[in-house]
């Protein structure tokens, strides 16, 4: 269905709900799993991953460490998840290349171009975007979406931990909230849903891109997307 998606996982994804270290071997590999029979299917891929599991800001607030610097630390872990998944990724025999908009660390990671980034992908490399936007302020969505539009990519695969998809109001306060099988982005802007950030949804109101947001609790739900199947919620412009 894609020919180039960009997969948007959070730094959770890496650690899983029982283990204390930023890092599960058990989570890190079905991860890396996951991007291969993406990758074997033929699609180009490309990796955001956050950083939730190493730092968050909430943290930065009780112990003092001011905004700017926090937003790099946040940055610099995402780097730290890059590696790991892409050190994993070629002991299976696929090629892969991170990328970072900070500044690169020689024998670790490369500066990010778009360019050269795209090149990646068509030489067939897993191209991991880590840094977020290089610059404080930003999320890890905005980061996504941004990266996602700058590589081509015919989707933005935004794999949620525990979340079916876009629904009508918060699950977790409304239970009459329902699960919207498909949205446009001008609609999610106005009924101020939180599955990703506003300016994030602004940049997408006049792009092709879709957004795909699935549970990504069952593991086969990567490949029922990618194969097209009505999983979780589109997200298209009108």
């Amino acid at each position: 269905m894609y020919k180039r998606v960009l997969l948007k996982l959070s730094g959770e994804a890496l650690r899983g709900h029982e283990s204390s270290s930023i890092l599960d071997v058990k989570y890190l590999k079905t991860i890396v799993s996951i991007i291969k029979e993406i990758y074997d299917s033929g699609i180009q891929v490309a990796v955001v991953i956050g950083a939730g599991n190493i730092w968050r800001g909430k943290l930065a607030d009780e112990i003092g460490i001011e905004r700017i610097p926090a937003d790099y630390m946040g940055m610099l872990g995402t780097v730290i998840n890059a590696v790991a998944v892409s050190s994993n990724l070629k002991t299976l025999g696929v090629e892969s290349v991170v990328y970072s908009s900070i500044p690169a660390i020689d024998g670790v990671s490369v500066k990010y171009d778009k360019e050269e980034a795209k090149k990646s992908l068509l030489e067939g490399k897993v191209v991991f975007l880590s840094g977020g936007t290089g610059k404080p302020f930003f999320t890890t969505d905005t980061a996504a979406t941004m990266l996602a539009l700058d590589i081509d990519a015919d989707a933005l695969l935004m794999a949620k931990n525990g979340v079916d998809g876009v629904y009508s109001d918060d699950p977790s306060v409304n239970k009459n909230a329902i699960l919207l099988k498909k949205i446009t982005y001008r609609e999610m802007l106005k009924m101020n849903l939180k599955v990703m950030d506003s300016s994030a949804v602004e940049m997408l109101l006049d792009k092709d891109i879709e957004v795909r947001v699935f549970n990504m609790a069952d593991t086969k739900n990567f490949m029922r997307v990618i194969n097209g199947l009505d999983i979780g919620t589109t997200c298209r412009k009108d």
